[in-house]
């Protein structure tokens, strides 16, 4: 039986080079019979975290803000497997996914925590201009892992593309790697 598998894109581009990623991934995930839900962040319009620690009463709506988070809690909760995609910004993963990381702080609030990580697996798709053995992408690989370790999600692998411009991801070996990570999941 497939996993269930969100993809949490925090790439303003609709066709950029995470996007590439995404796809690739996304094709050798379904290959292996596993269903994806793909959620492009940045026309969710997510606020960010207020802080007000009033989260987590209602498990079906964990945050006091009401915006795009209500679709991403549920997909969240559901799936087995956490894919954040993203373009490399300032050393780190992008503030649409940011963002998101700080809101799922509700789901762990109130007298029922729900959707705790520990029980997901994750998975990192980047793209960025700097060459994989800059500290830009290192930086941005330990933040992840800093992130799963805080969270409780078992880290399953990361893949970082150098594609600085609109459609430089376009015959890359890490399509490749994108789509075999996929299929790899078990």
């Amino acid at each position: 039986m497939g996993k269930k598998i969100v993809i949490l894109n925090g790439s303003p581009r609709p066709h950029g080079n995470t996007v590439g990623l995404i796809e690739a991934f996304q094709q050798g995930a379904e290959q292996a019979g596993h269903s994806v839900t793909r959620l492009d962040l940045t026309r969710l319009g997510i606020y960010p975290c207020l802080g007000c620690d009033r989260g987590g009463m209602d498990p079906s709506s964990p945050c006091v803000q009401k915006d795009g988070m209500e679709k991403v809690y549920p997909a969240y909760v559901e799936a087995d497997i956490v894919v954040l995609a993203s373009p490399l910004y300032s050393w780190s993963v992008s503030a649409q996914i940011k963002c998101v990381l700080d809101r799922l702080y509700a789901l762990g609030e109130g007298e029922t925590p729900v959707g705790s990580g520990a029980e997901k697996e994750a998975v990192l798709l980047m793209a960025g201009a700097s060459a994989p053995e800059k500290s830009g992408p290192q930086m941005a690989m330990e933040y992840f892992k800093v992130v799963c370790q805080g969270i409780g999600w078992k880290w399953k692998g990361a893949i970082y593309a150098k594609a600085r411009n609109l459609g430089d991801i376009k015959g890359s070996a890490q399509l490749e790697e994108a789509f075999q990570l996929g299929a790899s999941l078990k």
